[in-house]
Parts: structure tokens; C-alpha cells; sequence
């Protein structure tokens, strides 16, 4: 009686162990990826030293320069996510050239991003989906304070929420813009999933659970169900709730796998949101317009006359120009009670005559109007 044949052999009808082929065919596959790899290491290296040429020749033109353009990098990213041939996923593949292009910027100029912090929040998470990791991100503690860095100097960008696909619009921010000079640059979409973080695996008794006051909201029919006891509180940012849960007995969070692994915490209960389709947008600012990348939105900040029908005179510009207002939200004023101003997004560029005419008609009709920033869509 012969012995069994080892799992993963194949014997052929006259007995030969074919073994000895596939190791020869699974050498020369690995040889070859060996090969491929030394070659895209020395392709990113010479993309590299473009990035440093491109960088000297700027200087020498202009010593105060700017590196980032956010349309270009743009252009490139869609290029890259439109003609992946595959098998890799279009979007893995853009991500790959998300972080090769951040690595090539950081050797012309180093970028430093303000976010809302503390470290581990969904808004870091944003500013390095849209930068990738060779930026520096720098934690504050206020929408406001993301404000003044970037205004100051101090930071050449910073990342700020604006609005979610269940709570709406964060209406700090879109105060802060009637105040600001600064431009929007980007936007960045993220799908929020939100996790139960604890101490204990088994989650033990839990008393208090901390977040953001948003995202409590968005897990508002989870917690009812299964936590209806525990006291809600709500707390600056997700980190800061998981900073809070890491050193209280019988206090979780709700915050992102990012935040546990920060603080030492285990996932208790995963994807708790009770949306499945939960997504928030970010607004990237800086001091610097963007110019056109092809696939482009305005944000604008407009106050209507006071007078009969003053509302149509303001939408009417976009229809007859053939613009898409995409948003619409309106907010007290901060100068005179009951008047409002409106926040619009818009298709397009500013600088597309077709948008162009409608802000220009637009201005007649309005007391204000107040481009915020024309900049790319988001690509990731």
C-alpha cells in the first residue's frame, strides 16, 4: 500500500510528484516581483528628484512660492483613479499615489495642518485622507483655533468639519467664514463608523459614555436599545471622550478604532452609527486661492437686500447661467437681528465664464457676496 499523498502535491497518472515544477514557476514569479519592486523604487526616486527640481526652480523664481497646488494634485489623483487598469482597486491604487505624491511635496516644502483635535479625531483622519502621512498635523483644540493658525502663518492649511449626512450643517464653522479672509482649498468626505470603546473587552458595567454631541445624535437608537441606563456626555472631540474613558471606571466612548488603539482601548460594540450611509464632509483652508482643476465647486457667503422677493433675485442668476446650486443653508447675520446670510455651493469654478456671469449678475441683486473658495472636488 503506498503512503498518502502530502496535501498541496500533484501526482500525475504515472506517479511523477509535479512539486519541483510549481516551486520553479513560484521562483520565477517571485523573481520577477523582485525585479518590479527595485524598478518602482527607482521610478519614485526619480519622481522624487523632479519634486526637488520643481522645487528649486520655484525658488529661484520666487522665494516665497507656493508648493501645494491643490487643483494639480487633483488633476493627477483623477487621472490615476480613472485609467488603473486593475487588478488592484481604483481607489487603492489612488491612495497608493496619494501618499507617493505627500512624500514628494514634503521634500519641496513641508506642510504643517491644523485640525480639531486632540489626536485621533475624524478630522485628523481627513486632513491626512486628503495631505496623506507625510504631513504635520497639529492638534487644536477649537474650530476657532484652526482659524487663527491658519490666518497667523503658523500653519499653511487646516481641516475643518462642516457638515454630516444625519446631523446636518456644524454651524461653527460656517459662522467663523463671515469673520475670516481665508480661502477653502479642498473638501474631504469620510464615512464615519462609529465604535463602542471601553477598558474591558467584556465591556463590564458602563455608566457614563462620552462623545462629540454629533456623534452621540448619530448613535442615538444603539444607545437607547442597549445602553438606555448610561449617562450621556457629551465632550469636545471622540478622542477627547476616549482620553476620558482610558482613565474612568465604568466610562466608554464613542470614537474611532484610531482613538482606541491611541489609548490603549478595546472595541466593544463596532459600527454602532445608526446610519449606514453616516458621511461627513471637511472643508480644507488656506491663504492661498485655488485655481481650476476641471471638476471644481464655490462655496459662497451671500446677504440678501431687504426687500419683496429679494431670495429669488438671488437664485435666479444661477438657473439663467445654467449653474448647479448643490446647497443652500442660512444663519443669523452677527450684525443686525433677524437678518440672515446665505451659505451656497455651487458647480463650478468662479473663474468659468458661466459662473462668472452668475456672480456677476448675482452681485446686483445681493447687500454682500462673498466667495469663499472655488476649489476641486472631492477625488477620495
Amino acid at each position: 500500500m503506498t503512503g498518502a499523498v502530502p496535501w498541496g502535491v500533484t501526482v500525475t497518472a504515472d506517479g511523477q510528484n509535479t512539486a519541483g515544477g510549481d516551486d520553479a514557476a513560484l521562483e520565477a514569479i517571485r523573481e520577477r516581483i523582485d525585479d518590479l519592486d527595485q524598478r518602482i523604487m527607482q521610478l519614485i526616486s526619480e519622481r522624487a528628484a523632479c519634486a526637488q527640481e520643481v522645487a528649486r526652480i520655484k525658488r529661484e523664481a520666487d522665494p516665497a512660492a507656493t508648493f501645494y497646488r491643490p487643483e494639480r494634485e487633483a488633476q493627477v489623483l483623477r487621472r490615476i483613479h480613472g485609467g488603473n487598469p486593475g487588478p488592484l482597486d481604483r481607489e487603492e491604487m489612488t491612495r497608493l499615489f496619494r501618499e507617493i505624491m505627500s512624500a514628494c511635496l514634503a521634500l519641496e516644502q513641508p506642510l504643517s495642518v491644523a485640525f480639531l483635535g486632540p489626536e485621533g479625531t475624524f478630522t485628523q483622519a481627513a486632513a491626512l485622507k486628503h495631505f496623506g502621512h507625510s504631513v504635520q498635523t497639529v492638534a487644536m483644540s477649537a474650530i476657532d483655533e484652526v482659524f487663527r493658525e491658519v490666518e497667523s502663518g503658523s500653519v499653511q492649511y487646516g481641516v475643518v468639519p462642516v457638515e454630516n449626512s444625519t446631523e446636518g450643517v456644524v454651524t461653527h464653522t460656517l459662522d467663523r467664514f463671515m469673520q475670516s479672509p481665508l480661502h477653502i482649498c479642498g473638501e474631504v468626505e469620510m464615512r464615519i463608523h462609529h465604535h463602542l470603546l471601553g477598558q474591558d473587552a467584556d465591556g463590564g458595567q458602563i455608566l457614563r459614555v462620552y462623545s462629540h454631541q454629533q456623534s452621540l445624535a448619530q448613535c442615538r437608537e444603539w444607545l437607547d436599545a442597549r445602553l438606555p441606563q448610561a449617562e450621556r456626555l457629551p465632550v469636545s472631540s471622540n478622542a477627547e471622550a476616549a482620553r476620558r474613558a482610558a482613565g474612568e471606571a465604568g466610562a466608554a466612548a464613542i470614537a474611532s478604532e484610531a482613538a482606541a488603539e491611541l489609548y490603549g482601548l478595546q472595541v466593544l460594540a463596532a459600527n454602532i452609527e445608526d446610519s449606514p450611509d453616516n458621511t461627513t464632509r471637511f472643508l480644507v483652508i488656506g491663504r492661498q486661492p485655488s485655481g481650476p482643476s476641471g471638476q471644481d465647486k464655490t462655496s459662497l457667503l451671500v446677504s440678501a437686500r431687504n426687500r419683496p422677493g429679494s431670495l429669488h433675485g438671488l437664485l435666479s442668476p444661477f438657473a439663467e447661467n445654467d449653474v448647479s446650486m448643490t446647497r443652500i443653508e442660512s444663519r443669523p447675520s452677527q450684525c443686525v437681528n433677524w437678518e440672515y446670510v446665505f451659505f451656497i455651493d455651487l458647480e463650478g469654478h468662479a473663474q468659468e465664464p458661466r459662473v462668472a456671469r452668475a456672480l456677476e449678475a448675482l452681485r446686483r441683486e445681493a447687500e454682500l457676496v462673498k466667495v469663499l473658495g472655488s476649489y476641486p472636488k472631492a477625488v477620495l
